[in-house]
């Protein structure tokens, strides 16, 4: 698929407008959702601003809690980091949720805090304080998966940093912690597997809003995504391209593959489904 052909539909078509330097994503992902009818329901936890679709309370036992940050870096457009997964996610919702489910539910929510400032903590990071408040309201044993920098390249990354943190640590629950990253792996594989993804690897990556669930007590995996051809300098100890650029003024839309983007919706949509 072309960027026009994919920028024209919703709800991809307010994507410039999202990225642009000016804009205050908040309310332009306010009135996305409008657009794209799906209930939403604001989360103030701590000072930040975190977007519930749909609106909680949320009856049952979830599916999964699917979510994407919606904040960025002052300097940055933000395109790849995380303007991509948001509208992705938001296509794999309106899907989701206007389709006849007789599944367990979806929770999907946007949120803000991934990026922290200089001098802030784990503690400051948005999926911290939305970590505490999910187990507060008997969400905590959820599984959690987080999608970040999902707009650049053709192979799905499951990333590993979690359980790689986790491998030596002996503290209580410990072991319990390692076992729901390592199943929140497994049904990410099995997802991916049924998606038909030609493409995927597990590799190490950045923390994202896995670490601040994490120190809140939840285990979380999460998604993103390179072109095969940088997936070696990661195996080599060596920083992409891609991840070079995120953070930064050249994390803009002419970096983005859209055309790949459809699959990595659809591959959300299928793990969705597993449970």
């Amino acid at each position: 698929m072309q960027k026009d052909d994919l920028f024209s539909k919703a709800p991809y078509r307010r994507f410039a407008e999202f990225i642009s330097p000016e804009a205050d994503r908040f309310t332009l992902l306010c009135s996305v959702l409008n657009e794209c009818s799906l209930p939403w329901q604001i989360l103030k936890i701590e000072g930040k601003r975190h977007i519930a679709v749909p609106a909680l309370p949320v009856q049952g036992a979830l599916s999964g809690i699917f979510t994407a940050h919606y904040d960025r870096t002052p300097q940055s457009p933000g395109a790849n980091d995380n303007g991509a997964a948001v509208f992705q996610l938001i296509e794999t919702a309106h899907r989701i949720l206007k389709s006849p489910n007789t599944g367990a539910p979806v929770l999907f929510i946007f949120t803000d805090g991934e990026e922290l400032s200089r001098g802030e903590s784990l503690r400051h990071q948005g999926s911290y304080g939305l970590g505490l408040y999910l187990k507060k309201n008997r969400l905590g044993n959820s599984p959690v998966f987080s999608f970040d920098a999902c707009g650049t390249g053709d192979t799905l990354i499951i990333s590993t940093t979690a359980v790689e943190l986790l491998k030596n640590e002996n503290a209580a629950g410990a072991e319990t912690a390692r076992q729901k990253v390592r199943t929140l792996r497994r049904r990410a594989l099995e997802a991916a597997r049924q998606a038909r993804l030609e493409k995927v690897l597990l590799l190490p990556t950045p923390f994202s809003e896995d670490a601040g669930f994490l120190l809140a007590g939840m285990a979380a995996q999460t998604i993103t995504v390179l072109p095969q051809s940088e997936t070696t300098l990661v195996h080599q100890r060596l920083i992409p391209e891609t991840w070079k650029n995120l953070n930064g003024p050249s994390d803009s839309l002419q970096k983005l593959t859209p055309e790949h983007w459809k699959k990595l919706s659809a591959f959300a949509g299928v793990l969705a489904e597993e449970h």
